[in-house]
């Protein structure tokens, strides 16, 4: 199992980002898939996830702000961010719900 995570970078307040993670070895239909971050000094927390059925859960910080969706077809899961703050500033890693396995992370950074 390995998840490749990408589209980090740095973006201004209000702004936008869309992040990848590609999942293998496993059938991402039947799965779900959860999106992490963890800012400096504190601790990883859950930030949106989706279920093998679709269902989709989101941290209050960012509900309303953040989209989690994936792409079968290409083993993909995404997360769209928008209006974007400071307060969003992390590493973002992606999670395989039931295998627990991590993807190795992509910082965003959101700074004027």
């Amino acid at each position: 199992v390995q998840l490749v995570e990408s589209g980090g970078g740095l973006v201004q307040p209000g702004g936008s980002l869309r992040l990848s993670c590609v999942v293998s070895g496993f059938t991402l239909s039947r799965y779900g898939v959860s999106w992490h971050r963890q800012a400096p000094g504190k601790e990883r927390e859950l930030v949106a996830s989706i279920g093998r059925y679709g269902i989709t859960t989101y941290a209050d910080s960012v509900k309303g702000r953040f989209t989690i969706s994936r792409d079968n077809a290409k083993n993909t899961v995404y997360l769209k961010m928008t209006s974007l703050k400071p307060d969003d500033t992390a590493v973002y890693y992606c999670k395989s719900n039931d295998f627990g396995a991590w993807g190795q992370g992509t910082q965003v950074t959101v700074s004027s």
